[in-house]
C-alpha cells in the first residue's frame, strides 16, 4: 500500500459517500415553507386559497385552476367542510362558489360574511337578469349591455327629485365595476359588457320574480 492509498484517504472518500450535508428545513422539496404540515400540493392550495377569497371560480377565466379543482374536488371539499363551508361546482355553467354551512341543529361558527349589494347594485342585477333571460330565451348564446343603457335604467328607480345626476351616474358606475370584478360582467370593450352567466347563480328566477314585483310596486305608488 502507498502512502497515497493510506486509510486516511479511504475514510474521507467514505465520509464524502456516506454522509449527508442536513437540508435545510425551508429547502425540504416536501415543505413549501419552513415548519410545514401540510399534505396538499401546492396547486391544490392555490385553489383552496381562491376560493375562499373570491366569490367565484370560473372555468373560462382560469382553466388551470377549473382542471385542479375537477381533479381534486373531494379532498378541497373536505378541507371547506372543515370550516362549515360547503363547494358547489356548477359544470353546466363552469362555475365553483362556496356557501356557509348553516344549522338549526349544529352551533356553526360563521366565517363567511354576508356582504350585501346596494341599491345600484341590486337594481343592476335586476336589470342584467332580465336581459340575460330574455335573449337566452330567443336562443342567443350571450347577452350584451352598454354602459349607458345601464345608467338611463337604473335612473329611472332613483329618486327624481334628485338633481345630482353625476352623482347617480357615479354610483352606477361603481356597481358596475363591483360586478365586473365578481365577474358577473365582463367587459369587452370601453363601456360595453357581456352578462356571465353567474348572473343567473347570483339571482335565482324566484329572487327576480320577487325583487321585479318589488320594483314595479314601488314605482307606482311614486308620485
Amino acid at each position: 500500500m502507498s502512502e497515497q492509498d493510506g486509510p486516511d484517504d479511504d475514510w474521507a472518500t467514505g465520509a464524502e459517500a456516506g454522509f449527508i450535508d442536513p437540508v435545510a428545513m425551508e429547502d425540504d422539496p416536501t415543505e413549501l415553507f419552513a415548519g410545514d404540515t401540510g399534505t396538499l400540493d401546492v396547486e391544490v392550495r392555490r385553489v383552496l386559497v381562491r376560493l375562499l377569497q373570491r366569490r367565484f371560480l370560473q372555468a373560462e377565466k382560469n382553466q388551470a385552476q377549473w382542471r385542479t379543482l375537477l381533479e381534486n374536488q373531494q379532498i378541497i371539499e373536505s378541507r371547506l367542510h372543515d370550516l362549515f363551508v360547503r363547494l358547489v361546482v356548477d359544470h353546466e355553467r363552469g362555475i365553483a362558489y362556496k356557501q356557509q354551512v348553516r344549522s338549526a341543529e349544529l352551533d356553526v361558527p360563521i366565517l363567511l360574511k354576508d356582504d350585501p349589494y346596494n341599491r345600484a347594485e341590486t337594481l343592476l342585477l335586476v336589470h342584467l337578469r332580465t336581459v340575460f333571460q330574455r335573449e337566452r330565451g330567443t336562443g342567443e348564446t350571450s347577452a350584451r349591455v352598454d354602459v349607458e343603457e345601464l345608467e338611463q335604467t337604473v335612473l329611472t328607480y332613483f329618486d327624481p327629485d334628485d338633481n345630482n345626476l353625476a352623482r347617480g351616474q357615479r354610483e352606477i358606475r361603481n356597481a358596475v365595476q363591483r360586478l365586473v370584478t365578481e365577474g358577473l360582467l365582463a367587459e369587452e370593450s370601453a363601456g360595453r359588457y357581456r352578462i356571465t352567466p353567474l348572473v343567473e347563480v347570483v339571482l335565482s328566477t324566484e329572487k327576480l320574480a320577487e325583487l321585479s314585483r318589488w320594483l314595479r310596486e314601488r314605482n307606482e305608488v311614486a308620485p
